[in-house]
């Protein structure tokens, strides 16, 4: 049997888009400073975590929070475009106020149910789910044994969340409200393809909240 492996998933540091709360999505976003400076404060705390390997989104927000950690611990970064975020269609771009004036209800659909119905033009959140959650099975399965760093996005990291522990897709923004830059989910991916969540949006010393 394949060993166990500690899947640290956490979203890239702040964007310019963060401010407003605009939906980046597959939109290629800068790094503020504070996202560099949080993107720093990770690395340091990788210099010392024992990581056997890293992960990110091929987008630029991932790869500029992930290389100074590749850097500090000594290994390369595997991007993969499986791990980017959902492409939002017609609410790229936007706040969700943005959203309720022009988008004709849509907006308010989504709140209750962000699963069956999506922001028009938006990719099919069960891909994304089921995307992501290959990308980890795949980190998981090339640091057996070890512990490994991906470095992602808000809603496809919980969108993956739902799908590894079993809760409705549908409630992925209930089930976890937000993501923090720098932050996210330790796993504990067993040999067996069994994972448990051991810590959200836990802080990884010296990481300022984001």
């Amino acid at each position: 049997m394949t060993e166990a492996a500690e899947l640290i998933v956490v979203r890239h540091g702040e964007t310019v888009w963060h401010a407003e709360n605009r939906y980046a999505g597959s939109s290629d976003v800068a790094l503020t400073r504070a996202g560099e400076k949080q993107a720093e404060a990770l690395a340091r705390w990788a210099a010392g975590a024992g990581l056997s390997a890293v992960h990110c989104s091929t987008l630029s927000r991932a790869r500029r929070t992930a290389e100074p950690v590749g850097r500090a611990a000594g290994l390369p970064v595997t991007a993969d475009p499986r791990l980017v975020e959902q492409d939002f269609g017609d609410g790229e771009g936007l706040t969700a106020q943005e959203m309720r004036e022009r988008l004709d209800g849509a907006r308010e659909r989504f709140e209750m149910d962000p699963f069956r119905n999506p922001i028009p033009g938006s990719e099919d959140p069960m891909e994304v789910a089921e995307r992501g959650r290959a990308a980890l099975a795949d980190a998981a399965l090339a640091g057996a044994g070890g512990r490994v760093l991906v470095v992602a996005h808000g809603t496809l990291i919980r969108l993956a969340l739902c799908s590894l522990l079993g809760i409705d897709l549908g409630r992925y923004r209930r089930a976890f409200p937000k993501v923090g830059n720098c932050r996210g989910a330790r796993l504990r991916w067993r040999g067996d393809g069994e994972v448990g969540l051991l810590a959200f949006n836990e802080e990884l010393a010296g990481v300022p909240a984001g």
